[in-house]
């Protein structure tokens, strides 16, 4: 048996990947435009006014970690969250910021 010695630095390396693949503007605003459901590349490249080839990347990216899944749909290939627990960190990651911008304000007596 795996002892959680062996098994924490493959856990980290594994959550340092993750967020690796989230550490890019464009992959967010992927996953955020996913938060509603599935949608088809044509979507995300209209909406991110980015060219196919660099929409796809991103997708890849993501497709690798597992954050995405992805399935044939006739000619368009449609994109989903494979696990809402990510939209989740998005979120906690916001509420983190808003946070520190409330500490900043304070800190320089502009707060409310």
């Amino acid at each position: 048996m795996f002892g959680v010695d062996s098994v924490q630095p493959v856990l980290a390396e594994m959550q340092a990947a993750i967020l690796k693949g989230l550490a890019h503007p464009t992959r967010v605003k992927i996953v955020e435009m996913l938060r509603g459901g599935e949608r088809c590349v044509c979507e995300l490249m209209e909406e991110l006014a980015l060219e196919q080839s660099n929409v796809s990347q991103h997708l890849a990216v993501l497709k690798k970690l597992g954050i995405l899944g992805s399935r044939k749909d006739g000619l368009k290939m449609m994109y989903w969250v494979r696990h809402p627990q990510v939209f989740e960190v998005l979120d906690l990651l916001r509420v983190v910021l808003n946070r520190q911008t409330k500490e900043i304000q304070e800190a320089l007596g502009t707060g409310h």
